[in-house]
């Protein structure tokens, strides 16, 4: 064992002491990711065959969650489904947190006509409700996933650009930024070597429940018809689907209502976990609050 690797194991002991009431929501939340991995290749039944002599069977040995419609395996489209929700949640997360903040980080550190546009473009994003604007961004980039995860980054972007905003405002004259600029340091070493690190508490805290809102939005959107499109499975599509036999047929819809809804707790109380452990004092939301 290196000597990295030794020092690394108490850090991540403490961590996980840390998590201990987050343990089973981290579990579950693993659980998820690992089984949307390889959903494709571990689901019992085609979740695109349809089967029109066996349709709303109800849950049994064969069809654990029973059949929709269409006479489709209900688990096999659930594992899929969750497929589209981790890639469409961790994918938009990503590009926000990445786009976000390098423009943040810039804006704050460069000040004048192009931070100052920077920060007034992100006002007027903030101001519109955020499912409105994610409709009109989906219709402009066409349904699918991948317009999906486009819209949802769109509206997340913003967020992050006042906060790593933030973060470098209460950076910038630091007695560490002046040393470094003394030395002659570049505005790239200054901006992702210096402040970057001092930010990844608050940005680690938003990414987290951005994650958990990109899941909500992806099945908004799939249930009005701007997300994914059938046959393909998704979860606010299955919930549309089922929306005509919730009278009759109640489950169809509770199954992936329920697998929704688990999901966002999961994420949520990971991302609460995460904020206590990195960001005891609220700073993520006092820096969204003073940020101008």
């Amino acid at each position: 064992m290196t000597r990295a690797e030794a020092r690394a194991r108490p850090v991540a002991a403490a961590w996980w002491r840390g998590l201990r009431g987050e343990r089973i929501p981290m579990v579950f939340l693993a659980a998820i990711v690992v089984l949307a991995a390889v959903a494709p290749w571990i689901t019992p039944y085609d979740p695109l065959a349809q089967d029109l002599g066996n349709v709303l069977a109800l849950p049994s040995l064969t069809h654990p969650f029973g059949t929709d419609d269409l006479g489709r395996d209900i688990m096999s489209r659930l594992m899929l489904g969750t497929r589209v929700s981790v890639e469409v949640g961790f994918g938009s997360a990503l590009m926000a947190l990445l786009i976000g903040t390098s423009l943040g980080l810039w804006a704050g550190y460069r000040p004048g006509i192009i931070s100052g546009t920077i920060m007034r473009g992100s006002d007027v994003l903030l101001a519109f409700p955020a499912v409105l604007l994610a409709m009109v961004v989906a219709v402009v980039l066409r349904a699918g996933s991948g317009g999906v995860m486009l819209a949802i980054a769109v509206i997340s972007v913003p967020t992050f650009i006042r906060l790593a905003y933030a973060v470098m405002l209460a950076q910038r004259h630091q007695q560490y930024i002046e040393a470094a600029e003394a030395f002659g340091a570049s505005s790239g070493y200054v901006i992702f070597r210096a402040v970057l690190p001092n930010a990844l508490g608050p940005l680690a805290v938003q990414t987290a429940f951005t994650v958990a809102n990109a899941v909500l939005l992806e099945a908004g959107l799939s249930f009005l018809g701007l997300g994914v499109q059938p046959p393909t499975p998704s979860l606010g599509l299955m919930l549309q689907e089922a929306r005509s036999y919730i009278r009759s047929d109640a489950w169809f819809g509770i199954c992936p209502g329920v697998a929704i809804v688990l999901m966002v707790l999961a994420l949520n109380a990971v991302a609460d976990g995460i904020a206590r452990r990195v960001d005891p004092r609220g700073a993520t939301r006092r820096l969204l609050q003073t940020a101008p």
